[in-house]
């Protein structure tokens, strides 16, 4: 298996907080940046943040300062910690792994960018 699995989705409190995990699968020749979006029913994908190979980051300027994007290299997984969460925060969250020099990369699974299926996160009020 090389399609990431998230875990760490579920119901909680406007408020509250949630703290998502990705973890990945092989792809243990090549270097890759790993990126968190969400998804409301039918509409489009919507970045929220990116963790680099060298650990720096980036963010939607809609999660900037509540979410946190961080990776355990070691046990390759990472994590997407979510504070101050909203009702419009609902949404199935899912991670994407981009193989960072995938052109013509000698292991085939490092060519090609990766989705996991999604975990679902409510925010009531």
């Amino acid at each position: 298996q090389v399609q990431p699995v998230e875990s760490g989705g579920g119901s909680v409190q406007a408020g509250g907080s949630l703290k998502l995990t990705c973890t990945i699968f092989r792809l243990t020749s090549c270097n890759y940046d790993v990126s968190w979006h969400r998804q409301v029913g039918g509409l489009s994908r919507e970045f929220l943040a990116r963790i680099y190979k060298d650990d720096s980051t980036t963010y939607a300027d809609s999660v900037k300062g509540r979410f946190t994007i961080s990776q355990d290299k070691a046990e390759k997984t990472v994590s997407l910690q979510m504070t101050g969460l909203k009702p419009e925060d609902s949404a199935m969250y899912s991670c994407k792994v981009d193989p960072s020099a995938p052109y013509n990369h000698p292991d085939p699974t490092c060519r090609v960018t990766y989705w996991g299926r999604g975990t679902q996160v409510t925010v009531s009020t």
